[in-house]
């Protein structure tokens, strides 16, 4: 168990990087994503030391396995899908990524912190559900958030492997046997006595242990079910009331719980500032300009209150394209423009530093 999404997939890199060092003699490791990956793989090619490769999507936003396959090299350590992924909630091709991954002998983590708890009961709810787990040849790690659609304390996920080998590989030979861990940390020479920790954090609360295994026995199967059927059904409602509005579309075909959508006349940027304005809160995304929602419970019964605001919010700013200049708009429309975007970057420090 981990603190959250980020931490899983850090611990899944760094495992990956010591074992594909200990058993492929690698030591300068390299990782492969695509563009739509979650930006905690950047954070752990910055921890662990890892040459990353970021790479367009296809025309459909999903991870272009044979672009991919063109930066695969003998330093690649894994290479990454996600189910689906944060930004248009898009599954990658899993199945062709862990081909790829099986065939070069290299490593395949799908990240499955948001469809974790939302894809195994939509498949068993009738839904065309694509495979994305360990029933898939190739994938090596998997992690997954408790805490999200699991609907468990915050602060609660799992990074998952598909033997121990990866996390610690054993050695043996006929004179002697031992093993290389690969997660864990293990200090046997501290004056302060023997330590040994599992992850990134040396504290962590089991009070949300327990809360995350008290949320999993309590809702149950039957629970899980319940609640994915309501919001599968509020997302393909929201994904059609989106598509009904003239100046929206709906990016790709998201087959979860997140939807995403743009516009070509209008600034989208000006219409999260409207819909703010209303009450909502979306997230604002780049490549290209858009917003997504990710439905839960809270909104399944608000989904034409969404849409009516959505609509007046685009109408609004269609008939008033000069107004919202003192919100975030023009920020995230300059941010996306910039072609510099080490200045981009300079500003998020900026920002942070000022912050904190």
């Amino acid at each position: 168990m981990t603190s959250g999404g980020t931490e899983s997939i850090l611990m899944a890199v760094k495992s990956t990087r010591d074992y594909m060092r200990s058993t492929k003699g690698i030591t300068k490791p390299e990782m492969i994503i695509p563009e739509s990956a979650h930006s905690a793989y950047d954070k752990a090619a910055q921890y662990f030391n890892i040459k990353l490769w970021r790479v367009p999507v296809d025309g459909d936003f999903r991870a272009d396995v044979k672009s991919i396959k063109r930066f695969v090299n003998h330093n690649t350590i894994m290479i990454v899908g996600s189910a689906p992924g944060f930004p248009h909630g898009i599954i990658d091709p899993i199945e062709d990524l862990a081909a790829l991954a099986l065939n070069r002998k290299i490593c395949f983590h799908v990240d499955l912190c948001l469809g974790g708890f939302v894809l195994p009961f939509a498949r068993r709810l009738g839904y065309p559900i694509p495979a994305f787990d360990f029933t898939v040849s190739g994938v090596t790690s998997i992690s997954v958030d408790i805490h999200k659609y699991g609907l468990g304390p915050k602060g609660t996920s799992v990074v998952l492997y598909r033997n121990h080998q990866i996390r610690r590989v054993n050695f043996k030979s006929h004179l002697y046997s031992y093993f290389q861990n690969h997660q864990f940390v293990a200090v046997t020479e501290w004056s302060g006595g023997l330590y040994i920790s599992p992850s990134m954090a040396g504290s962590r609360s089991g009070a949300l242990v327990a809360g995350a295994w008290a949320s999993l026995v309590s809702i149950g199967m039957d629970g899980y079910l319940g609640a994915v059927q309501k919001v599968m059904q509020a997302s393909e409602k929201l994904k059609k009331g989106i598509s009904n509005i003239a100046d929206l579309y709906v990016i790709g075909k998201p087959q979860m719980t997140i939807v995403a959508f743009a516009s070509y006349t209008v600034d989208i940027y000006k219409v999260n500032d409207a819909m703010a304005s209303k009450g909502w809160s979306l997230n604002a995304l780049h490549k290209p300009n858009s917003l997504h929602i990710c439905v839960t419970l809270q909104h399944v019964d608000m989904i034409e209150k969404f849409l009516e605001d959505l609509a007046v919010a685009v109408k609004t700013v269609k008939e008033n394209p000069g107004d919202f200049e003192d919100g975030m708009a023009p920020i995230y429309g300059a941010a996306a423009k910039m072609p510099d975007r080490g200045l981009v970057k300079e500003l998020l420090i900026a920002y942070m530093d000022n912050s904190t």
